[in-house]
This record gives structure tokens, C-alpha cells and sequence, in this order.
């Protein structure tokens, strides 16, 4: 009676299979299909012409599907049909205030990796939790910052930490990991990690290695202490044991244009020796920080109230001010007022967007260094300001953009039109690389540009489901013209989007549709472990 009962169930099974079958000729249907697109999987190959076929946030198949039935259809012939782009640096910090991160989705950005520079949230799974209740635009990944944990210990205080305070570094770096951050990022050119020794460093490193997590380095110098920095890291990659990457790579300050070729020779004699060192990049000669980088760090030490101290003493005074007249000559400044250009000045807005030797003129002085030294200082009295400093050479910037292993990150920061006077960067790296080094440049293949942005930066991470454009992976995709493509905010007009990104789906949802940004906040907190 059993195998009867059985074997009359499997019948009507069969009997439904085959009815549905016959009466469902277009095929199964679908959330979305991306129809005759040409395809670029993220791995560098030659790129096909192939649709898509989008269930349930997952890429569920791929191949000629012009048969099939979806809710959406996107008809791409003519587009280029990519990964979702992945910023391997990007300043999160404005992301409560700016959960749909139209910035950088506008670009093709559905992943982003935050913390960079020793910088991070803390704690940091309460403020995880708070962000994926809140939701974003955009998927989002955390390192845990140095500086923040040896701030959390130490304060700003100028010295190595005594053996409980390490033991205290290292429990916090721990904690962050459990919790599901990607590794460890420092600011060794920042207070306060740049009063850390190298093993404080290597100490913090090895818990994140235990984790599998990586180690991204704002280096100590990038101007004329770059080489002894890049060997610092990759010393800290071997005694660590982990994966480092070099952010935001470049050879800064007029005596250093050129010397990428010792760089790069570098990060490729450390590989040969089976370190994994990469590199992320973005696509400018001008980088963008705090005034303060200008000013010698122990002047810093204590914190703004220490420093207002200090410069009332003229002994120290004039040492800070031959410091600071140091580094416009030699490190950020390049060597001329006119490349210091203001970008966030809370204390006298209208300067934003101005330079240093402008601010000096009209003060009615003469531009010198000496008394752009003094205005430097009269900055950091009134609470600081950010600037961006013209000091790259672009011979350094193509050549370390064609290195194998150099990813692409904005080291942008959310932002949103009429926010002060940002760098460009916060709103066209990526679609500037595919459009003026790739397209007008030819700096590099189209096949390869999108590598550096999709599969290079998920392989780092380790994001099993991010990254490729193949059945079983997270439907996040970039769907963009690259006869049009091009990045519109410049240093002197930041506020634009970019333009030829046609459609961004962030897990299954389009966030970008046809050009038009909708503010649906499908991202998701990415968590390691």
C-alpha cells in the first residue's frame, strides 16, 4: 500500500513537471534580465556578448536568454555590463548623514571598504548594527583603525605604549576582528600613529593576521622618507604574516617625482619573495588631507591645546615654522603656495576653493614660503582645515595605475552638493579611469581597469561572492557606456556627477536606472568571519 501511495505521488510530480514544462515556453521568470550586453566577468578576460539573468538578489544564470520572462528587462547592447566597482578607500565617516551614498553609487561603486588611514568607528559592531538598521546605499566593509585604538589607550601622548597598554591595543584589535572587521588599517603620517614604533605596529598586525585579515598603510612618508616606508611595510607584511596593501600609493613633493619606478621595483621584489603586497590608487596628481600634515608632528603631541602652548614659546615657535617651510618645499606643499588649495575651512568659508599663496595676498603680503609658514600656523590656530595639495607628478600616477597589482580606491568621502569644496575624487574616480586613462589615455585596457575595480579588490578582501559577473554571485552590477563615460568634477567646480553609468544594481536592486538615482538602500554591512 506504501509503494503505492509512493508511486502514485511521483506520478503526479511527473505529470506536473511536464505540464509545466509545456505551458511555460518563455522560459522561467526572472527578477531582471540584462539582454545582449557585453559582458566583462571581472577577471581580465576578453569580454563576450551574453545576457544575464538576475532572482532574489543572485546572478542565477547567464547565456542566451532572449526566451526567458523577467519583471525588468534591460536591453544593453552597446553597454558594457561589469562587476560592481569595489573602492578599496573610502572615508565612510559622513554615512549616517548620507546613508543612500549617492557619491558613490553614481559612479558604479556597490562596495566599499571604510577605516582607512587608522581612522574607524568605535565601537565597531554597535555602530555595524546601528548602520545596517539604519540602511545604505551601498555595501560596506570595516577596518579597524590603529590610531583609533592607540587613541582609545594612550591619548595623543608621544611615546610606545608600556606592556598593559599593548596588551590593551591588541584586546581591542581583537574584539574588531571578532566582530567582522577586515583587517587593521594605520595613519603612520597621523596623530597619533605617527609616534608608534614599527614592532607596536607588527604587535597590532599579528592579531589581524590570526583572523585572515589585511593591513592597508597610510605610510609613514610619501615624500622624501617614501622608500624607508614602503620597506616598513613590508616588513610589517613578513614578521605579520599578512597581506599589505600600500593605500592610496604615490610618490608626493617635487624631489620625489619619478621615484615610482623604486617603489614599484620594490613591491615586486617582496612578492617574488611571497609577500603579498598590493596597492590601491586613485586617478589624481592632488591629494587631499588636514592643513595639520604640514606641520611637524611633535609640535602636535597632546593635542590643539598643546600646540596653541607650544607656538607661544618662540624657540618652538621658529622650529615649527622651518618645519612647515620644509614641507611645502619638499612634501605636500610642491614647492609652490599655489598648489596648497583650500577645500574645508569652517572659520572663513570663502576661502574655500582658494590657495594659500591667494590667503596670503590678501593679507596684503608678499607670497613667500616664510609667510605662508605663518599662515599655515594662524590655520591650525583657528581649528585647521582641509586642503588639497597639487604635489603629484602624473608619470607617477600612470605608472602606478599600470602595475599588476594596484586596485583602484577613491580615498573619497560621502558627500552631496554644497558641502564645502572637496576633491574631485569624492565624485568621479571611477568613472575617470574608464574614461580619460582608458578611453583618451589608453593607459590601460578596458578588461584591465575593470580587474583593478571588481575582482582584485574582492580577491584581497576575500569576498567569495562579490567581484565576478558568473551564476552564484551577488547581483551587483555596473552597467555603463564606455564611448561616454567620463568624470565631470573638476578642482576648481567639484560638485558634478559623473555621466555614461546607465544602470547600478546593488543586491538585486537597481539604485542607478537609467541614469537616474533612486535611493532604495539595498547595500548591506559586510562582516569577515
Amino acid at each position: 500500500m506504501l509503494l503505492k501511495i509512493k508511486a502514485n505521488i511521483l506520478s503526479k510530480l511527473l505529470l506536473s513537471f511536464s505540464f509545466m514544462t509545456l505551458f511555460s515556453c518563455g522560459g522561467p521568470e526572472y527578477d531582471i534580465l540584462i539582454l545582449n550586453g557585453t559582458v566583462y566577468d571581472g577577471s581580465g578576460n576578453a569580454p563576450v556578448e551574453t545576457d544575464i539573468a538576475i532572482k532574489d538578489s543572485m546572478i542565477v544564470a547567464m547565456g542566451d536568454l532572449d526566451d526567458s520572462k523577467a519583471t525588468r528587462i534591460i536591453e544593453a547592447e552597446g553597454l558594457a555590463v561589469s562587476p560592481g566597482f569595489i573602492d578599496m578607500h573610502t572615508h565612510l565617516e559622513p554615512i549616517m548623514e548620507l546613508p543612500s551614498c549617492e557619491s558613490h553609487v553614481r559612479q558604479g561603486v556597490t562596495t566599499a571598504l571604510g577605516g582607512p588611514d587608522g581612522s574607524s568607528p568605535w565601537p565597531l559592531k554597535s555602530y555595524m548594527d546601528s548602520l545596517q538598521e539604519k540602511g545604505i546605499g551601498m555595501n560596506v566593509a570595516y577596518l579597524i583603525g590603529h590610531n583609533t585604538v592607540r587613541k582609545n589607550i594612550m591619548g595623543l601622548e608621544n611615546r610606545a605604549p608600556t606592556q598593559e597598554e599593548l596588551k590593551a591595543m591588541e584586546s581591542q584589535i581583537n574584539s574588531a576582528m571578532q566582530e567582522g572587521a577586515y583587517g587593521i588599517s594605520t595613519g603612520l603620517k597621523y596623530l597619533p600613529g605617527a609616534f608608534s614604533k614599527v614592532d607596536e605596529v607588527i604587535a597590532m598586525s599579528k592579531v589581524a593576521s590570526k583572523y585572515g585579515g589585511i593591513y592597508t598603510s597610510h605610510l609613514r612618508e610619501e615624500g622624501l622618507g617614501l622608500f624607508d616606508a614602503v620597506e616598513e611595510a613590508i616588513q610589517i607584511s613578513s614578521e605579520a604574516d599578512i597581506p599589505v596593501v600600500l593605500t592610496h600609493h604615490k610618490a608626493i613633493g617635487k624631489p620625489m617625482w619619478g621615484e615610482s619606478v623604486r617603489t614599484l621595483a620594490m613591491v615586486d621584489s617582496a612578492r617574488a619573495k611571497g609577500l603579498d603586497i598590493k596597492m590601491d590608487q586613485y586617478p589624481y596628481t592632488a591629494s587631499y588631507t588636514g592643513i595639520s600634515v604640514l606641520i611637524p608632528s611633535w609640535s602636535m603631541a597632546g593635542g590643539q591645546a598643546a600646540f596653541d602652548e607650544r607656538i607661544t614659546d618662540p624657540k618652538l615657535k621658529d622650529s615649527i615654522k622651518n618645519g612647515i617651510i620644509f614641507n611645502i618645499l619638499n612634501d605636500r606643499g610642491g614647492s609652490d603656495l599655489d598648489r596648497i588649495q583650500f577645500a574645508k575651512v569652517a572659520w572663513q568659508p570663502e576661502l574655500e576653493g582658494k590657495t594659500l599663496k591667494y590667503w596670503v595676498e590678501q593679507k596684503g603680503l608678499e607670497p613667500t614660503v616664510e609667510n605662508g609658514a605663518d599662515l599655515v600656523i594662524e590655520a591650525q590656530l583657528n581649528g585647521g582645515a582641509s586642503c588639497v595639495f597639487h604635489a603629484m607628478a602624473e608619470e607617477d600616477v600612470t605608472r602606478i595605475m599600470q602595475h599588476p597589482q594596484t586596485m583602484i580606491g577613491s580615498d573619497g568621502r560621502l558627500v552631496e552638493p554644497g558641502m564645502g569644496h572637496p576633491h574631485p575624487r569624492w565624485y568621479g574616480t571611477f568613472p575617470r579611469v574608464l574614461g580619460y586613462y582608458v578611453r583618451e589615455k589608453n593607459t590601460l585596457e578596458l578588461t584591465e581597469a575593470i580587474r583593478k575595480m571588481t575582482s582584485l579588490p574582492a580577491q584581497s578582501l576575500k569576498l567569495s561572492d562579490r567581484g565576478m559577473l558568473k551564476e552564484g554571485m551577488r547581483a551587483d552590477i555596473t552597467i555603463f557606456n564606455p564611448e561616454t563615460i567620463i568624470d565631470k568634477a573638476t578642482f576648481e567646480k567639484p560638485h558634478q556627477y559623473p555621466e555614461g553609468v546607465d544602470f547600478v544594481i546593488v543586491n538585486g536592486i537597481f539604485a542607478v536606472d537609467n541614469g537616474a538615482f533612486h535611493d532604495v538602500r539595498s547595500g548591506m554591512v559586510l562582516r569577515k568571519n
